[in-house]
């Protein structure tokens, strides 16, 4: 353990740390990994409602385990990375059902549960146990890299076995869990990613970054993210009170949430209702129906790609014609099903 550096901090979380966050000081293995789960790319200023409504919906893992997927889709509806919602269902079924309701209590089989990463393992094991494992997050990366001056990309395997070295030997031992809340906060408040606060901070006189003019620079990470720009155009199909409807099922983005009739093509197409009309029965068969709106252009930022696209309102004269995959939903039905960001965002500009 670096002694100053983690009697610092410490001392400043003890006296200076306002950061409130429901899940701090909880000890229930089911509440921390929930947030964990949450907060997986997510900030914790969006994952606070969310904590709270799966609580207040699901007070034990068994509760969630019992739900039906479509409930805990609709409770996640907004957050993205659905990868998570999936495993958030099937861990609970497997500790609920296989284990009894009874959560691992060792690092070794908390990091089996699906889902769940050294991240993810560290801050359960160490919260809810006590276990010495030091957590390795984006706060703590930068935490770390810029007290001790490191220019090693965080994302190569040279720093993260550099990384998680440093990070269990400034681990407080004694109580691991308040040292790894206490440096993510750190991380979070003071050291931040712009505009850290170096005026307040008690670790300044030793911190490398600030003596060698560096923060700005650190931490370095190797890798930039490529993206792939996809084209979504989603035809809002109005029959009679009804909208045709489908799962996604594929596995791709969204799997299991909801959408619209989707054409997806390889470039942007010309905002003109010939051509959305073409596109459009190429996919599903002859249409007769008036295009009666068409929305905007409108993006979304995923981790890997872009999505582009737009809205396309057809009020139908007739029932499709082919077995197209998608089915009719009554308006009301909408309200319980559960549907990606991107179409959630336009439906709450644009009701239907």
């Amino acid at each position: 353990m670096d002694q100053p550096f983690t009697d610092k901090l410490l001392h400043w979380n003890a006296s200076s740390n306002k950061r409130e966050m429901p899940w701090k000081g909880e000890k229930d293995p089911y509440k921390i990994w929930l947030s964990e789960i949450i907060l997986q790319q997510t900030r914790v200023e969006q994952g606070l409602s969310y904590f709270h409504r799966f609580i207040d919906t699901f007070p034990t893992i068994t509760d969630m385990a019992l739900a039906k997927d479509e409930e805990i889709f609709k409770l996640w509806e907004g957050l993205g990375y659905y990868t998570r919602a999936r495993n958030l269902i099937a861990t609970a079924r497997y500790i609920a059902f296989e284990r009894k309701g009874i959560f691992p209590d060792s690092y070794e089989e908390i990091l089996k549960l699906k889902g769940v990463g050294p991240y993810t393992a560290s801050a359960i094991a160490s919260f809810a146990f006590g276990l010495p494992f030091a957590v390795l997050d984006g706060n703590v990366f930068r935490v770390i890299s810029r007290y001790f001056g490191i220019s090693t990309p965080t994302d190569g395997p040279e720093g993260k076995k550099l990384y998680a070295k440093l990070a269990s030997a400034l681990l407080h031992f004694e109580d691991p869990g308040t040292y790894n809340q206490a440096i993510m906060d750190f991380g979070a408040t003071i050291c931040k990613p712009t505009q850290p606060r170096c005026d307040i901070c008690p670790q300044q006189p030793d911190c490398q970054a600030f003596l060698n003019k560096m923060v700005g620079e650190l931490p370095i990470r190797a890798k930039s993210i490529s993206r792939k720009t996809r084209y979504f155009y989603y035809f809002i199909l109005h029959w009679k009170g009804h909208y045709y409807i489908r799962q996604r099922m594929d596995s791709d983005i969204w799997k299991h949430l909801h959408e619209w009739v989707l054409v997806e093509t390889p470039e942007a197409l010309e905002e003109d209702k010939s051509v959305l009309n073409h596109q459009l029965e190429k996919m599903v068969g002859r249409v007769k129906g008036n295009i009666t709106g068409i929305s905007r252009q409108i993006t979304q930022q995923l981790t890997h790609q872009s999505i582009i696209g737009r809205f396309i309102r057809v009020d139908l004269e007739c029932p499709l014609e082919t077995d197209s995959g998608y089915q009719l939903f009554s308006k009301d039905a909408l309200d319980k099903i559960a549907f990606p960001r991107f179409i959630t965002r336009h439906m709450e500009s644009d009701p239907l």
